[in-house]
């Protein structure tokens, strides 16, 4: 079905510049950010650099690996008062910690812009030597909102992830966010090509659970539906020993479906190093 998340055959117009991967929903508790931390880390684990960017207020990818930034540490958000080159001097390096990305930690305290806003302020913030060179792939775990940081992410980004709960509610915020993503691909010079719906703590078993997703296969098209991840206790518990999912419980369901999900991402936009 055509409609505004279709998408253009390419991926990254420019193969110098990392693939970046905007992990977006508008409603809080769609697995996010549980998304954007097990997804960079697995892309770490298939060889790519990686770079995540905590672009919420709330600070939680950053915490997931035990990281918070401090009162006068640079952070994600410096880039709207401190303009495109603050964000560079933000990543803190994590190469001693076998598949764990490099991280830029968001502003907990205050990460409202204290300036103008420009849709493509990351664009430029990402357009630096040290980012283009020495990564592959960026993450960016957005904010659960539809406001100028949404937008100034989506601006940035190659894909979108968009994670959801197979609930009517969310299925309707979903809709919502597909109109966001239309706005943006209509926006002059858009990077953004690519969108993927990504059922979370969904059971087969559940029959509001498959009807939503088939419902949503419908609208968009299965092409753009991935795999679901299962629900899994261990991913909270991860998140509280600051650790991704493959280091805390490799074995377990929760790591086997954001495996899964990796290599499907990387496979569908091209991203193997």
């Amino acid at each position: 079905m055509s409609g505004p998340m279709d998408e253009a055959k390419d991926g990254n117009e420019d193969a110098a510049s990392p693939f970046v991967i905007a992990v977006a929903n508008r409603k809080g508790g769609t697995g996010k950010t549980t998304t954007a931390v097990n997804l960079a880390a697995g892309l770490v684990r298939r060889g790519l650099r990686t770079l995540l960017i905590d672009f919420d207020s709330q600070g939680h990818a950053g915490l997931a690996f035990g990281a918070v930034a401090g009162r006068n540490e640079p952070t994600a958000h410096g880039v709207f008062s401190n303009g495109p080159e603050a964000l560079e001097r933000a990543i803190i390096a994590t190469a001693g910690k076998t598949g764990w990305p490099d991280l830029v930690l968001a502003d907990t305290r205050s990460p409202h812009p204290g300036g103008v806003v420009t849709p493509d302020l990351l664009v430029r913030a990402l357009d630096v030597p040290r980012i283009r060179e020495n990564y592959d792939v960026v993450v960016i775990d957005t904010p659960p909102s539809l406001d100028a940081l949404m937008v100034t992410a989506l601006t940035a980004a190659n894909a979108a992830i968009v994670p959801f709960v197979p609930h009517p509610l969310s299925i309707e915020g979903v809709r919502q966010f597909s109109r966001v993503f239309f706005s943006v691909r209509l926006g002059a010079k858009p990077r953004l090509r690519h969108v993927a719906l990504l059922p979370i703590m969904a059971s087969p078993h559940v029959l509001v659970h498959r009807r939503m997703i088939e419902s949503l296969r419908q609208e968009f098209g299965n092409d753009r539906i991935l795999d679901p991840i299962r629900s899994d206790i261990r991913l909270a518990e991860a998140f509280g020993a600051h650790q991704p999912i493959f280091d805390y419980m490799p074995s377990g369901r929760g790591a086997q479906d954001y495996a899964a999900l990796t290599a499907s991402i990387v496979t569908r936009w091209k991203l193997a190093s």
